[in-house]
């Protein structure tokens, strides 16, 4: 008995040294508000805990996936507008005239957004803000900070957010009731999507705070590349030569100029923004012919 005891005390002290190890990690030199972050964190996962996550279970548990879809699909179809802008800042027309084209699509055939006819028709689905239009520019992300309620920034994507934030539509629906409604069902709806991976992330983080603000510092340099290897990350060449590994700053503005380039007229076909590849059951949605080849 004393010694089963023993055993269950030292257990116990190696489990509290190897959480305490997790707190007393070095500070981050992206993390110079560690001590404010980590207070706004706690806050942040105390409404959570409280308010959020048992709503997005509620939620899951009321409403069948096929509902959860349409209404994933409404929301995500009011973002492509401010996709479409970032891409065009970022000097990416081909890309923002995709997301034109998805919005246009979607807000007709697709019934306001409620169905994704355009990912049926192969227009890409792309993810940018101001945050990343910034970095794209060369700006800095500065510190990291975790924003009240709205979780993992930086000094560089907070500021973006003021610049997106005016690009929803649903900050112009006249009803108040009507839009508070909607923004609110937006934001369980999110929560929703992201239980499975905040449920892993609790099973495994020993330090939330650290491993969350990580991994989002990670991402977003990822997002600024548009998934391309870090240029720091460099392994030395076949020659030994490391230069030819660096990659060129990507000019903003230099492609976004051919958008205003004047069409070809004399071009015998029209290719289709974003790649267009039109499947058998898109084309029979449309009432088109499955046998024929997709749109140029």
């Amino acid at each position: 008995m004393r010694y089963s005891i023993q055993k269950l005390v030292l257990v116990l002290t190696v489990l509290g040294l190897a959480a305490g190890c997790s707190t007393l990690r070095a500070p981050s030199p992206a993390d110079p508000f560690e001590g404010f972050n980590r207070g706004v964190s706690s806050f942040n996962e105390g409404v959570d805990t409280v308010v959020l996550k048992p709503l997005a279970k509620g939620y899951n548990a009321v409403t069948a996936p096929e509902v959860r879809t349409v209404v994933g699909n409404f929301f995500s179809n009011l973002e492509d507008i401010a996709v479409a802008f970032n891409n065009l800042l970022q000097g990416k027309p081909k890309e923002a005239g995709g997301d034109i084209s998805r919005f246009a699509l979607n807000s007709t055939i697709g019934i306001f957004g409620l169905v994704d006819v355009a990912s049926e028709l192969g227009f890409q689905k792309h993810d940018e803000d101001f945050g990343q239009t910034l970095g794209v520019w060369g700006v800095g992300s500065g510190p990291y900070l975790v924003l009240p309620l709205l979780g993992p920034s930086t000094l560089r994507d907070a500021s973006g957010k003021v610049v997106d934030a005016p690009l929803n539509p649903l900050r112009y629906h006249d009803d108040v009731s009507e839009r508070n409604s909607l923004i609110f069902l937006n934001l369980v709806d999110k929560r929703a999507r992201l239980l499975p991976a905040t449920d892993l992330v609790d099973r495994v983080a020993l330090d939330k705070y650290a491993f969350v603000r990580d991994a989002y510092l990670a991402r977003r340099a990822s997002q600024i590349r548009d998934g391309a290897p870090d240029p720091n990350d460099k392994a030395p060449s076949d020659d030994g030569d490391e230069s030819s590994l660096m990659m060129e700053p990507h000019p903003p503005f230099k492609a976004a100029l051919d958008v205003f380039k004047p069409l070809d007229m004399n071009a015998q076909t029209f290719e289709l923004p974003g790649g267009l590849a039109q499947s058998a059951r898109a084309k029979a949605a449309l009432g088109l012919d499955a046998s024929e080849p997709a749109i140029h």
